[in-house]
Parts: C-alpha cells; sequence; structure tokens
C-alpha cells in the first residue's frame, strides 16, 4: 500500500511543480515589452519633394499623402503624426515616441513652411471636460412619461 501512496504522491508533486512552472511562464509572458506603431510620417526623401514657396495643398496630398489631420480653422496647416507606444505587462501604456510633420499654409493655400517636431518638443495639453445641463434632470424618466398622458389628445393621434 505504501508503495502505491508514494507513486500518487510523486505524481501530485510532478502535476504542482507543471502547473507552477506553467503559471510562471504565463506570469512572464504577461510582462513581454509591446511596441505599437500608430500614424505616419514621410521621410525626407519625400519632403525634399515639397517646394516652400511653389507647391500648393493639392500638390503636398499627392506628393506626401493625405495628412493624419489637419488645422480646422480657416483651412490651416497638415499635419503627420506618428507614435510609438509601448505596453509593458499591467501598466498603462507609454508614449516613448512621438514625430510630427507641420506643413503650413499661407492664405491662398501655398506651402508657407515645413516643420518637424518630435516628443522632446510637445507640451502636454490639459483637456477641459464640458458637460451639458439637463433641463429635466429632476424628472425621471417614469415621471416624464406620465406626466405627459394628460396631454394626448384624440386629434393628435389622427394627424
Amino acid at each position: 500500500m505504501s508503495i502505491a501512496i508514494e507513486g500518487m504522491t510523486r505524481r501530485a508533486t510532478r502535476t504542482v511543480r507543471t502547473a507552477v512552472l506553467g503559471l510562471a511562464i504565463l506570469a512572464l509572458a504577461a510582462c513581454v515589452e509591446r511596441i505599437r506603431s500608430h500614424g505616419y510620417v514621410p521621410d525626407e526623401e519625400a519632403l525634399s519633394q515639397i517646394t516652400v514657396g511653389v507647391d500648393t495643398r493639392d500638390t503636398v496630398t499627392e506628393v506626401l499623402g493625405a495628412p493624419s489631420t489637419s488645422g480646422v480653422v480657416n483651412e490651416g496647416g497638415y499635419y503627420y503624426v506618428r507614435s510609438l507606444i509601448r505596453h509593458m505587462g499591467p501598466t498603462d501604456p507609454k508614449v516613448v515616441e512621438r514625430e510630427v510633420v507641420a506643413v503650413s499654409f499661407d492664405p491662398e493655400g501655398v506651402v508657407q513652411n515645413i516643420e518637424r517636431y518630435g516628443l522632446q518638443d510637445g507640451r502636454e495639453v490639459m483637456l477641459s471636460r464640458r458637460v451639458t445641463d439637463n433641463v429635466d434632470q429632476s424628472n425621471g424618466l417614469i415621471r416624464q412619461l406620465l406626466g405627459s398622458l394628460g396631454n394626448l389628445t384624440a386629434g393628435g393621434f389622427l394627424q
């Protein structure tokens, strides 16, 4: 009987060791660094094809492609943005590299300047959260539905 118990104990010990090893491997795999790239920035060769004072919005779009974003006031400049984001285990993602190419235009739509910015040139922008007030905030849905029952007329259904 003791031989059978020893065999079961060895199997149980082996199973526990395998489970612990598997959990350790999964824990290490969760901590692996992952880098994700977002966006597009034209290279120097493509930017050299743009001539300041000559090229227009249309030629910039043809040569460099559509911008990541553009200015919204008075048809502002074109902005090409690329970011590298590092994900490491359970920690929050962190931007490790960001590059912005800004192409500005004069009022006639001709290229005025081309600038390149990096993460070290940036500033953190604080966003303000704006909430729209609800006029009927004090009344719940049921109260609003029951309150409108007295306002119903047969003529309203026939129209």
